[in-house]
């Protein structure tokens, strides 16, 4: 949601939607007492002018000790969501910024298989269900019924008065994926002496054109894929920018990722966090992998980063390559492998549309050292795709402040 939109007209829309789960009202629903719940041990709060917000999410297990049911087999995923506010006016909540298609309580008293509960479930729900609005002073807590997500749980919190709107961001890992950088210690990949700090731009450009042109296999033999991105950010703001932005994380490559992703591709299904092959440089494979998929396994965009050893103006840069999945092949060497598109330029590109749309990215701008590739007489990737460029990667600052399309900055340091 954009900070600064004004929600005062939606107040009619929101108490519409009254039903929504805010208080622990499922007691007929079976479920148990949450304040000594352990899954709110993993608990964040965030505090911003009088307003208290703490959240949690509780993994499969722990969802099914609480419910009853097994709500994640169904696909949701309960949030617990607790707003205290110590403002001297009504806050009210908006439960669509959580996910806009959530699961409402009686959705939920209805995978109950007894038609007796069933129907004290409903009555139970519905008749203790609140308003959206949290009165000075007071606190309410409770769960909203989500999508289901594994890995990390990312969601939105947005809250608004008469006067000012506030909007939370929550990043959650629930366990239970195998995510690949979660082990991941950014901070020790390189010691001071090893990192160049710049501050002159022109030194800096220099430096992200002396980069190497592209990845390499594990014995630093072959050239694959470009590198043709930049990311400039601090870990949590990189993480909060292409978590808000729809990108997904990746599993490690173990032998339960190996047949999730081999039954997505016989079955042709989607697969969110199918694991990416390990490419290399600094001597390492990559730090962190997303990814967006389509409909299938076989069409995703992903892209890796690693830290790189410097930082511009203070902040961390990362390096990275991206490109867009048509196809997935099986090898002996690895679980999978991606056939691109051999225009990694455009699927460049729609990281920029997509971070600009998403309102993550405050500048960007491009400098050279991929080296172009003309259609007629295409580079080729690791595993034998061929791919052309105009051989510049381009850079883009993220932050955790929402920059709208009008005030997104560009650099002019080279012109694709």
């Amino acid at each position: 949601m954009n900070a600064g939109l004004h929600i005062r007209p939606a107040v009619h829309l929101v108490a519409a939607l009254c039903v929504v789960l805010l208080s622990g009202c499922a007691s007929s629903f079976d479920l148990k007492p949450v304040e000594s719940a352990p899954f709110l041990e993993r608990a964040v709060t965030q505090v911003e002018d009088d307003v208290r917000v703490t959240a949690a999410v509780p993994d499969k297990k722990e969802t099914r000790e609480l419910f009853g049911i097994s709500l994640y087999k169904k696909g949701v995923q309960p949030v617990w969501i607790e707003i205290e506010n110590m403002t001297d006016q009504p806050v009210g909540f908006l439960p669509f910024s959580v996910d806009a298609d959530y699961h409402t309580p009686l959705e939920i008293a209805s995978l109950t298989r007894s038609d007796e509960k069933r129907q004290e479930a409903e009555q139970q729900l519905f008749r203790n269900s609140v308003n959206l609005w949290v009165a000075p002073g007071e606190t309410r807590s409770g769960f909203i019924f989500t999508n289901a997500d594994e890995g990390t749980k990312a969601f939105n919190v947005d809250l608004f008065n008469e006067e000012r709107n506030w909007a939370f961001t929550f990043f959650i890992s629930v366990p239970g994926l195998a995510v690949d950088h979660y082990d991941v210690d950014f901070q020790a990949i390189y010691s001071e002496d090893e990192v160049t700090h710049y501050t002159d731009a022109a030194a800096f450009i220099a430096a992200l054109e002396a980069l190497p042109c592209c990845v390499v296999d594990s014995k630093d033999e072959n050239t694959g894929d470009p590198l043709n991105i930049v990311i400039i950010g601090e870990p949590q703001d990189l993480y909060y920018a292409v978590i808000r932005a729809g990108w997904d994380e990746t599993e490690a490559v173990t032998a339960a990722s190996g047949w999730k992703t081999a039954a997505s591709f016989f079955t042709g299904g989607a697969y969110r966090y199918s694991p990416v092959s390990s490419l290399y440089l600094f001597g390492r494979k990559q730090d962190v992998a997303l990814q967006r998929i389509r409909e299938n396994i076989h069409e995703r965009n992903h892209f890796r980063l690693w830290r790189a050893p410097m930082t511009f103006m203070g902040e961390t840069v990362w390096v990275g390559q991206i490109s867009r999945d048509i196809g997935v092949r099986f090898t002996r060497k690895t679980i999978t492998t991606h056939k691109i598109d051999p225009d990694v330029d455009e699927t460049r590109e729609f990281l920029v549309e997509n971070l600009a749309y998403n309102q993550v990215m405050q500048k960007f701008a491009y400098v050279g050292g991929v080296g172009e590739a003309p259609i007629d007489a295409p580079r080729q990737n690791l595993t034998g795709d061929p791919y052309f460029t105009d051989g510049l990667r381009v850079v883009l600052w993220v932050a955790p402040e929402l920059t709208s399309l009008d005030d997104i900055e560009y650099l002019d340091w080279a012109t694709p």
